[in-house]
């Protein structure tokens, strides 16, 4: 997966930090909307360097799409099916619906904190490794 950074500073010899422009399915038209109250957040990360980039250009940087697609199935699908899964394992076990609710939240919320704990080792890891491929 390839996007438009900036380099905000060199970290080392073969690193510097980019800033990313966060994307949304909204299409950031803010005159038109003005609905989430999101203008233009980034996502700060550490890239490898190799073409050495200086602080202020705008760069191509390239990620793991692999990644990026494990942790979108993460976050998103897993609370979904176990919201699913355990309302159908409720609906089988007992005709209470009070149960069947109680049980798909309870499956939802473990699927969320699986997504958070998911998250934190992947920042104390380093997060996703992106590579300054070229200036753009």
């Amino acid at each position: 997966m390839t996007q438009i950074a900036t380099v905000e500073r060199i970290l080392d010899v073969d690193h510097a930090e980019i800033s990313v422009p966060r994307k949304s399915a909204c299409g950031h038209d803010c005159e038109e909307c003005a609905g989430c109250g999101v203008t233009g957040a980034a996502v700060h990360a550490r890239a490898f360097n190799p073409i050495g980039a200086a602080p202020g250009q705008k760069v191509v940087v390239e990620s793991s799409t692999k990644k990026m697609l494990r942790i979108v199935v993460l976050v998103y699908l897993i609370p979904v099916t176990l919201f699913f899964l355990g309302y159908l394992v409720a609906l089988m076990t007992t005709p209470n619906v009070a149960v069947q609710y109680t049980a798909a939240v309870i499956c939802f919320i473990l699927g969320i904190i699986g997504a958070i704990v998911y998250d934190r080792r992947l920042r104390a890891r380093g997060g996703l490794s992106f590579t300054i491929v070229r200036l753009f």
